[in-house]
């Protein structure tokens, strides 16, 4: 008999057997021990038990859905962190149901959109999500540079780079509008991580440019001023972090944004295989 359980209620070593069987044959291979799923999937994405729920059949996990809410852009938000079903038990309707008990979580916290990320390729995710409401917004793109070493350089010694601390970047952030920023680039993500590094270009004590990189190299926030673009800012801020921390790679994912598009193809970043499609429903 399946049954549908808030994942709070349960063991969680169901919630993750329930999520390493659902994605056992996803697209991109997953796997991550327990300890690790929990890091990453209640903490930093945001996911949280008391929104979530796993299906059992009796008391095997066979589908499991994970939900988090935040004000997400100044809107209050129910993001689907994680959809899936053991592959012996779909075309059943269990995701359907999952999703219902999702949405319910939704209409009683009063939020006003739910929202999720789905590989482009994985056709029938997304026909599923269209027929319940969903709609593609935006296109996260992923790019890499696989050996820095064409980077690594001296720093122009003109452009005054400083380290500087989150609340600077976070501050920044908060100024720049009408940008979008994806859910696993955006503030509430970046301070829950505990390798990041963050830059500083200054003119005239003016900060014009700005950077927020892990120490494995990957780029979760870069930004120059306007009127001080195509100066080389931003390359060098980069090259900055490439020899401070020995980076031997670079990655970078971002949502239709066409200036960081042409900042990093022309730089040398290689678009990866991989994208995603943000969709949102509307409450």
């Amino acid at each position: 008999m399946i049954t549908y359980n808030h994942c709070v209620n349960v063991e969680f070593e169901k919630v993750y057997e329930a999520f390493q069987v659902g994605f056992s044959d996803y697209i991109i291979k997953v796997e991550m021990s327990e300890d690790d799923f929990l890091k990453r999937f209640f903490g930093t994405e945001g996911n949280q038990l008391e929104y979530s729920f796993i299906a059992l059949d009796d008391s095997k996990p066979i589908g499991v859905i994970l939900g988090g809410i935040k004000n997400y852009e100044g809107v209050k938000t129910l993001r689907c962190g994680a959809l899936c079903v053991h592959p012996d038990y779909r075309g059943k309707g269990i995701s359907k149901k999952l999703f219902d008990l999702h949405k319910q979580v939704a209409l009683d916290n009063r939020c006003k959109q739910m929202f999720l990320e789905v590989i482009v390729g994985n056709d029938r995710a997304i026909k599923f999500y269209r027929n319940l409401g969903y709609d593609k917004i935006y296109d996260i793109k992923y790019y890499s540079y696989k050996d820095v070493f064409n980077l690594k350089r001296e720093v122009d010694n003109s452009i005054d780079i400083q380290k500087i601390n989150f609340e600077t970047i976070a501050d920044l952030s908060s100024k720049l509008e009408n940008i979008h920023i994806n859910w696993q680039n955006d503030l509430d993500y970046m301070k829950k991580l505990e390798d990041l590094v963050h830059y500083g270009v200054y003119k005239d004590s003016e900060l014009i440019g700005a950077l927020s990189i892990s120490v494995h190299g990957r780029i979760f926030f870069i930004w120059s001023k306007l009127q001080h673009r195509h100066r080389g800012i931003a390359r060098n801020i980069i090259i900055k972090a490439i020899n401070d921390l020995n980076l031997k790679s670079l990655s970078i994912s971002f949502p239709n944004n066409a200036s960081i598009e042409g900042f990093v193809k022309h730089t040398g970043f290689q678009k990866d295989e991989i994208s995603q499609y943000e969709m949102y429903l509307t409450i």
